[in-house]
Order: C-alpha cells, then sequence, then structure tokens
C-alpha cells in the first residue's frame, strides 16, 4: 500500500512572509525588536490582537442539532459519527446505553442528540467559535446551516479575528509549507514539497481560501478528523458538508473566528441552557466566573439551578444542557 502523506488541515501554502519576516526579527539579539518579538509570538500561537481585548460573550438565544436516528453503516465507529454530527464519541456512547469501546453493527439503529447553542447572530457571513468546534452559516441576518469542524491542535492553533474568502477552488493541491516539512523530517516521515489532487491529498476536494495568511475552509481525508484539534490552524469539514458549504458562500463572504468556551442562552420555550467546553488553547477562561457574571448582567441569577450549572461546568461535555427557566414574567428588565 503507498504511504499516506501526514494529514495536515493546515496551511494550504507556505509560511506567509510576514510571520516569517517576524519570527526572523524576534530572533535577532537586539533591542529594537522586542516589539517584533513580541508581535510574532502572537501571529505564531494564532492569536488576533483584536481578540485581547474581547468583551464578555453575550446572551445567546439559538440552539441547533435537531435529534436524529441514524443507522450504522460498514465501517463506522463512535468516533466517526460522533465527528459528523459534532459529538464526543463517549457522550454517543451514554446516549445509546454503549460502552465507550462498544463494536457497531451495520443497520444498528443509534439515538442522536447533539444540540450546541448558536453563540450570536450575523447579518451575513460565517462564525467559527473555537473551542466550541461549530461552524455557523447567515443569510439576512437568519442560521441557514451548522456544520462541525476540525481545527488547529493546541501546537498549531486556529487563529480569531474576521476574515474574507478570497478564493473557491476545487482539486487544490497541496503545497506543504516548510514549516510542516519540518515537522515531517523530525517525525522521520516522509518529506512531501507537493500533494496533487486525488485521494491522498488532505485539502480534500474542496478549498476556500480565508485572507488569513495562507488558512482555509476545507474537505479532509480524514472524516473521524472532524470534531477533534488535529490540524495545523486550518479548518476542516466532512466532505458532504463542505460541498454544500462551497455552494453556499461566494468570493467575499465575510466571516469570523471567535473563541468562547462558555455560552449561554435563554431560548423561545423559555428554558436557560449552558453549553461549556475546554479551554483548549488555554487563555485562563473561568467558566464558572463567566457564568455568574453573565447570569446578573441579564437578571437570569434567581432563574438558574446553580448545581446544575457546577455539574455542566465540572463534565465540560459540550453540549446544551438546561441549567433553568425564566418565570412568566421573563428577563429582568425586559418588557
Amino acid at each position: 500500500m503507498p504511504t499516506r502523506p501526514h494529514v495536515p488541515g493546515g496551511h494550504a501554502g507556505n509560511p506567509p512572509a510576514l510571520a516569517e519576516n517576524l519570527a526572523a526579527a524576534a530572533a535577532r539579539p537586539s533591542g529594537m525588536i522586542a516589539t517584533a518579538r513580541r508581535m510574532a509570538m502572537c501571529l505564531l500561537a494564532g492569536l488576533s490582537f483584536a481578540a485581547l481585548a474581547q468583551e464578555p460573550p453575550p446572551l445567546s438565544h439559538d440552539v441547533t442539532g435537531a435529534d436524529t436516528e441514524y443507522r450504522v453503516k460498514q465501517g463506522d465507529s463512535l468516533t466517526a459519527i460522533g465527528a459528523r454530527f459534532g459529538l464526543e464519541p463517549k457522550l454517543l456512547a451514554r446516549q445509546n446505553g454503549l460502552s465507550a469501546n462498544a463494536r457497531l453493527h451495520p443497520g444498528q439503529p443509534l439515538h442522536v442528540h447533539p444540540p450546541h447553542i448558536v453563540p450570536a447572530v450575523l447579518d451575513d457571513g460565517l462564525l467559527i467559535n473555537l473551542p466550541q468546534r461549530m461552524l455557523f452559516n447567515f443569510s439576512q441576518g437568519k442560521l441557514v446551516s451548522a456544520y462541525p469542524v476540525g481545527l488547529g491542535k493546541p501546537s498549531w492553533p486556529t487563529p480569531q479575528g474576521d476574515f474574507r474568502i478570497v478564493n473557491r477552488q476545487t482539486n487544490k493541491p497541496w503545497l506543504v509549507p516548510k514549516s510542516i516539512q519540518e515537522e515531517m523530517r523530525r517525525e522521520g516521515k516522509t518529506v512531501l514539497e507537493e500533494v496533487p489532487p486525488g485521494p491522498d491529498n488532505p485539502l480534500g476536494r474542496h478549498w476556500l481560501g480565508l485572507n488569513l495568511w495562507g488558512y482555509g475552509i476545507h474537505g479532509t481525508i480524514a472524516p473521524a478528523s472532524i470534531y477533534h484539534f488535529q490540524s495545523h490552524g486550518c479548518i476542516r469539514l466532512h466532505p458532504d458538508d463542505i460541498a454544500e458549504l462551497f455552494d453556499q458562500v461566494r468570493i467575499g463572504t465575510q466571516g469570523r473566528l471567535i473563541y468562547q468556551p462558555v455560552l449561554l442562552a435563554v431560548i423561545e420555550d423559555g428554558r436557560i441552557l449552558l453549553e461549556v467546553h475546554r479551554d483548549i488553547y488555554k487563555k485562563g477562561i473561568d467558566p464558572a466566573r463567566t457564568v455568574r457574571d453573565l447570569a446578573a448582567a441579564n437578571g437570569l441569577s434567581q432563574a438558574i439551578d446553580w448545581p446544575k450549572v457546577d455539574a455542566v461546568i465540572a463534565a465540560q461535555d459540550g453540549l446544551a444542557e438546561e441549567v433553568g427557566h425564566l418565570p412568566s414574567n421573563g428577563l429582568k428588565g425586559q418588557p
């Protein structure tokens, strides 16, 4: 069998000149380079300067992810099915009374319950919440679609900030960045400079290029890697999902990458939902304080079951869970 290339889901071309120049400047022993060093560290860590002074997250009002009955297909696993729906495999197992290492059988029915809070509403464009590993597509202020995504591993984090789509391409060759070639060399793998379109190309068939220094939204030849942090910074989608999204967006479509591991929502029926994810990129976010601040700012403190909040925070399962209900008179201070 041919050796498969290292699967990156990261930069699609050589690292940007700006990042390389800043990194080189940071390495020079000159006091005048202190600012460049700090800038290089931020760039190479995938940080956005605008994100360093974010306001507290807003209160949300929508949730996505309908209950689904799924029939197991040949070759399926809990990991692969969970990746398809945006659900940790251990939770999928728990929802179906299975052990975490259960072997599945073709035709076996599974109940899939993957509710996710929509972090915010855009007039138009794409919203990607990094800790949540979800992409939301909006048009005219309405949610059109939502997809689980694979993102950068902690050592190669996906950046935050605003972006726009600058190119759309099918069957794009992967020009392996020198930084990833070096990683291949360190790990004893075959060092590749370019991978042509085809079954070994880790970009898959569809590519949406961003104006963020070589990052893109693309497919994958490893669908089970979706809903994980395994890429070199790019945003991976299941092949079926990227094909659908590819038809929905155009060059110039705007987007935003946010970092919001704690989401609190009050939805139409009055339920208060909480969703908590791991602080995967170690930004020092305190979930308990975030929930307390959000609840106090929106007059929800008395309507919340705080032991349930503690349980959701402790589990960090990444699904929307009910933690309270509004009284009949609604939000404090609201008409």
